[in-house]
């Protein structure tokens, strides 16, 4: 039997208990890698604790022959994510990659949001985010190696209506993945995101009460989130060793590269602008190129193939 592409790598995938987590976490196991199955089995919005589908995860890798432990330690609490990294050093001896997958949802109009409902999705997914890629840099930086596979949303690129906590959390670790990505490519540190799509108890929250949105949940539905995996495998192995900074979007059998904020046009005036200037000379001038209010479902307006 040939070698797994992550073959002996040490591998933490966060929120792995369920969803695209665990089919990331499976395809790591079956790979060669050696999984730290991080999930505190909470509700989707995040509430309670429950230690079963971290569990059931590792029973599942080592079925297969593969090796895992489970972490339920939370990725919001900065003392809990060193616990989470440490956990793998001291089991394995080292740790190669971190694939940033957890996340809640407290989907509400905007203004009806809450501060809790605000700040419990930001800690989950953005400091989740930054306290576990945190954890592990130091050692990355002192082996001179190591991966991050931030795990994203077309919801931080897009955007979505009632998802202002969501989409600004993910939208924050993009930066954050580009930031890592020039600051620790000096010691061989790499950082991509992928945004994913398939049909978990994330999306099951989609309405279905017309015809027209009957047949979308239908076809998302189809999206299993399997199909995520391979390409955040790809990206925790060397075979990526020259793919840094980037934003992946996966869906079903397709794969795009996601494009990144850059000037698309510009006006200038040698005796600079005043409001009315700006109003009349500015606006008509950058008016073709403004973008569209689309969400998630306008940019990609077919099914996934």
């Amino acid at each position: 039997m040939s070698a797994g592409i992550v073959e002996g790598k040490v591998v933490i995938v966060t929120g792995a208990g369920r969803g695209i987590g665990r089919d990331i976490a499976k395809l790591m196991g079956k790979e060669g890698a050696k999984v730290i199955v991080n999930d505190i089995g909470a509700s989707l919005e995040g509430a309670g604790l429950d230690a079963t589908p971290a569990d059931q995860v590792v029973a599942e890798i080592r079925a297969t022959g593969g090796e895992a432990i489970a972490s339920y330690d939370s990725v919001a609490d900065w003392d809990s994510a060193q616990r989470i990294v440490q956990a793998a050093v001291d089991t394995y001896g080292r740790i190669d990659s971190v694939v940033n997958n957890a996340g809640i949802l407290r989907d509400i109009i905007f203004h009806k949001m809450s501060f809790e409902d605000w700040d419990q999705v930001i800690k989950v997914i953005l400091y989740g985010a930054f306290n576990m890629s945190r954890a592990a840099a130091t050692h990355f930086r002192n082996q001179n190696s190591g991966s991050l596979v931030q795990m994203i949303s077309n919801s931080g690129l897009a955007g979505n209506v009632g998802q202002a906590n969501y989409g600004a959390a993910k939208a924050g670790m993009v930066m954050l993945s580009k930031t890592i990505a020039l600051d620790m490519q000096r010691y061989n540190v790499r950082s991509n995101c992928i945004a994913p799509s398939a049909w978990t108890r994330m999306t099951g929250s989609i309405p279905a009460n017309t015809p027209d949105k009957a047949a979308r949940v239908a076809q998302r539905q189809l999206v299993t989130p399997d199909k995520n995996a391979p390409l955040a495998v790809f990206l925790a192995s060397d075979a990526a060793h020259e793919v840094n900074g980037q934003i992946f979007y996966s869906r079903m059998n397709e794969i795009f590269l996601a494009s990144q904020s850059r000037p698309i046009r510009g006006v200038h005036r040698s005796d600079g602008w005043t409001p009315q200037a700006i109003a009349d000379h500015a606006l008509p001038a950058l008016r073709p190129s403004f973008f569209a209010l689309e969400r998630n479902q306008d940019v990609f307006s077919w099914d996934p193939i």
